[in-house]
């Protein structure tokens, strides 16, 4: 079985050389160069535009994802991870300009803004011709935006109820969907090189969770973290979720790091073992589990693009984050690699939905018997489901809804549930959406199924990372709720899953835009481009 060295070749398996239609690549180190450069003014500029007038910062925001898109479309799928995992500690530097918690909150979405934007783009350009792509791209395409159309009804409901909370959730839900068909549409017309790239901003990620780890004042100093957890500070205490917490547990918040302090693995179960005062690591987007997640998914990476001493170096790094979730992502594609080498394939495949199914049954049961919380949120979101099969809306639940710091955890204990959902990504879904549900939660299990095919076929590790990395992850969401809302867990895993699909797909169907000259894009090209495509139609993409 072979390793991929990177996701710049053709990932299917097939040695053939595919001509994209257009070649934006940049020569050497110019594409890490080009991504870090755009992502950084783009970030960085966003706090301050806004300083100056917020439709100004919208305004100029928009052009620089649409100039990305224009004159650099190979680096646009890079540039979006860099801006979403680097947005909040640019943000963090400029905190001392930001009035309240509202501001802040309106500042960290700009990221989404470009995302959105560039994604916008490179769906006008698939909408005008689709003819042109392989049909293994057009199904997914149609599927993922079902999934955007479904979730749309959901929102705009919401809209009528929570304004803002649903605004987020929608957000939540199709930023992974956004970032899929970015990097699908942009590895499916051409050769893009990203391992470089995408090796460069782990490394960045990861150091600046190694300077946190072994100097957090030095870092709260340049980031100016104090300012920035103030806000925050305020929300909890205003909300009363610090009283609430204090009278339950006789647990007094006296400090910035006391509020960074938590048990290992934030779990009872590890209470006796000295492991109750560990420092969570949140990493530039200030975020711990969402950090934690990106770690893992660096490390894979860095481990199937061949560079496992960069891999090895960041493992220290994610156990010290403490995050259950991560280090089981980790764990269980390392797994799925090595089975798949020893027993082949479809044994691995079957056996890893038999673990997950266990994995599922044993921690509710767990979960309920030690009263732990995310359990206690997915009970109360199928409660939810049950009670309202077709849902309710957007933002009717979930941690970032208005009633979340009112809830009585106490009482959910003794009950088994939660009144509502939280602290479960499936749960607040279930209890949202109702069936709908499993319209998104559906589609990412096809697309992981998708990539496995692709994986069992060449057995690259690119392409088994972003399938069962995309599985577990799925799983995850039943017991968090960061899991599938936060970029760094499902929005990386769809994004990867995107590139090594849209690149099998390429090299699947080589006659589809190789065929075309530059430039002469017009409707006959494309219907004869379209024809030849149909005919090379393999078995792996029925």
């Amino acid at each position: 079985m072979a390793s991929a060295p990177s996701i710049d070749t053709a990932i299917s398996g097939h040695s053939r050389a595919v001509l994209p239609t257009t070649n934006t690549n940049l020569s050497g180190y110019q594409d890490v160069i080009v991504t870090i450069v755009i992502g950084t003014v783009s970030t960085a500029f966003a706090p301050i535009l806004h300083a100056v007038n917020p439709a100004l910062a919208i305004v100029v925001q928009t052009l620089v994802a649409a100039a990305t898109m224009a004159a650099v479309p190979s680096c646009a799928p890079a540039i979006a991870v860099y801006i979403l995992l680097f947005q909040n500690v640019f943000v963090s530097i400029l905190s001392p300009w930001i009035a309240n918690p509202s501001e802040l909150e309106f500042i960290k979405g700009y990221n989404f803004l470009n995302c959105s934007v560039m994604w916008l783009i490179a769906l006008g350009r698939y909408a005008t011709q689709r003819h042109a792509y392989g049909p293994v791209v057009n199904r997914l395409m149609l599927g993922s935006t079902f999934v955007l159309a479904v979730v749309g009804i959901y929102f705009l409901m919401g809209l009528q109820r929570d304004p803002l909370a649903a605004s987020i959730y929608l957000r939540n839900i199709v930023l992974p969907i956004f970032l899929f068909q970015l990097s699908l549409l942009s590895a499916s017309t051409q050769a893009i090189r990203l391992t470089r790239t995408v090796v460069a901003i782990g490394v960045i990620f990861i150091v600046c969770g190694y300077v946190e780890l072994l100097a957090r004042d030095f870092w709260l100093h340049i980031t100016n973290g104090y300012a920035y957890w103030q806000f925050d500070e305020i929300k909890a205490t205003a909300s009363g979720v610090w009283e609430r917490e204090m009278r339950a547990t006789g647990r007094v918040i006296a400090s910035l790091k006391d509020r960074f302090t938590f048990g290992f693995l934030n779990t009872p179960l590890l209470d006796g073992l000295g492991l109750s005062e560990v420092m969570r690591i949140f990493g530039p987007n200030i975020s711990a589990i969402s950090y934690a997640y990106g770690v893992a998914f660096f490390i894979l990476f860095l481990t199937s693009a061949g560079r496992p001493l960069l891999a090895a170096a960041a493992l220290p790094l994610v156990v010290m984050c403490g995050v259950k979730g991560a280090l089981i992502t980790l764990v269980f594609v390392g797994v799925a690699w090595l089975a798949t080498r020893l027993i082949g394939a479809s044994i691995t495949f079957a056996l890893a939905l038999a673990g997950l199914a266990g994995y599922v049954a044993f921690g509710i049961q767990l979960g309920l018997r030690i009263g732990d919380y995310h359990v206690l949120g997915f009970m109360g979101g199928l409660n939810g489901f049950l009670a309202s099969p077709l849902g309710r809306s957007l933002g009717d639940g979930g941690n970032l809804a208005g009633d979340f710091a009112s809830i009585d955890w106490s009482a959910a204990q003794q009950s088994g549930a939660v009144d509502g959902a939280v602290e479960s990504a499936v749960g607040v879904l279930l209890y949202q959406m109702g069936v709908a549900a499993l319209v998104p939660l559906g589609f990412y299990f096809l697309a992981a199924f998708k990539s496995w095919q692709y994986y069992a076929r060449s057995g690259l590790l690119m392409q088994g990372f972003a399938a069962y990395g995309t599985l577990v992850v799925l799983v995850n969401g039943i017991f968090q709720e960061e899991a599938l809302f936060a970029p760094p867990a499902l929005g990386l895993m769809m994004w990867l899953t995107g590139l090594v699909i849209g690149n099998a797909a390429r090299a699947e169907v080589p006659y589809e835009f190789a065929s075309i000259p530059e430039g002469r894009l017009d409707a006959a090209a494309v219907a004869a481009s379209a024809d030849r495509s149909a005919a090379y139609d393999s078995p792996m993409s029925r």
